[in-house]
């Protein structure tokens, strides 16, 4: 039984410091055309320099890997966007008090948050056709972040977002 209990306790944790991931493309795109790529000129991430940093050069060794090379006249741009928000609460305390008599009968109830609201940060990555100027792929990632995290929690977790990310593109390379 104690057992169990711990390996609830332990799917609970690593539950809630998954990456999930949302993707969508162009179903027409032929992918195998896109061999080249650079970032937008005047993209701006939303992350802090030193996370920009960290994840360009987490793109550049993953895109390496698949066989797609950086050029100064690529195939597409990669735009990068983030945002950090809030996650809302659902731990809380229900206190009520209530009473009646005959045919009446009333009450009140509060709910009070549990602890803090956690940090989640949305980041999305936009493949940009660079002759039609279009959309062809996209993926948006949303996982837990801690602002003061050291230098090396901030990049295994900027190394585990970008891996979820890209472990399906191209689409329908499986």
């Amino acid at each position: 039984m104690k057992t169990i209990s711990v390996l609830i306790g332990l799917l609970l944790i690593v539950s809630c410091a998954t990456v999930r991931v949302n993707y969508d493309y162009d179903k027409a795109t032929d992918f195998a055309g896109y061999t080249t790529y650079s970032y937008y000129p005047d993209m701006e991430t939303g992350l802090s320099g030193l996370d920009e940093k960290r994840m360009l050069i987490i793109v550049d060794s993953i895109m390496q890997v698949k066989g797609i090379l950086y050029s100064e006249e690529p195939d597409f741009y990669i735009n990068i966007q983030s945002s950090s928000f809030k996650a809302p609460q659902n731990n809380n305390v229900g206190v009520g008090v209530g009473g009646g008599g005959g045919n009446v009968g009333g009450g009140i109830s509060i709910g009070l948050p549990i602890g803090q609201a956690k940090l989640e940060r949305q980041i999305q990555f936009d493949f940009v056709d660079t002759q039609k100027n279009e959309l062809f792929w996209q993926a948006t990632s949303s996982s837990g972040f801690k602002e003061n995290g050291t230098p090396e929690a901030r990049e295994k977790n900027l190394r585990e977002i970008a891996n979820k990310v890209f472990e399906k593109y191209p689409p329908n390379s499986n």
